[in-house]
């Protein structure tokens, strides 16, 4: 699960990501980032679209709870202060987690390409000694 401090829960919230943000669409879901103002430090939060196109209840359910799996491991890789809004698509009600995650990772790729990297907190741990 996702923690409750990185969850989007607000309309507004999830209509400012579609609007202002950008889109990166795959074949199981549409991947939306809104990059942070140079203020905000807060920590990313995500929200899930799951239609009814995409089928019935425990269908919906299933997939927002992959879904929220899924991107619960990416959370690192989001800038500090983003906020994504992931939409399922109807192809998602079959696919398989791994499936998912796939197309979660090839969104954020495209999302991400251009997005420098947070510089790492004070006294933290570098692999290269430095």
């Amino acid at each position: 699960m996702l923690p409750p401090t990185a969850r989007l829960t607000h309309r507004d919230e999830f209509t400012a990501v579609v609007r202002r943000g950008r889109r990166s669409g795959r074949s199981l879901l549409v991947m939306h980032i809104l990059l942070p103002e140079p203020a905000d430090h807060d920590g990313p939060r995500i929200g899930f679209v799951v239609s009814k196109a995409v089928g019935g209840s425990v269908v919906r359910h299933r997939v927002a709870r992959r879904l929220r799996h899924v991107m619960r491991d990416r959370l690192p890789q989001l800038p500090s202060g983003s906020r994504v809004v992931v939409r399922a698509l109807p192809r998602s009600a079959t696919a398989t987690s791994a499936k998912l995650a796939a197309d979660a990772d090839r969104a954020l790729s495209v999302l991400l390409r251009d997005v420098p990297r947070d510089p790492p907190a004070p006294g933290a741990f570098r692999p290269d000694g430095s």
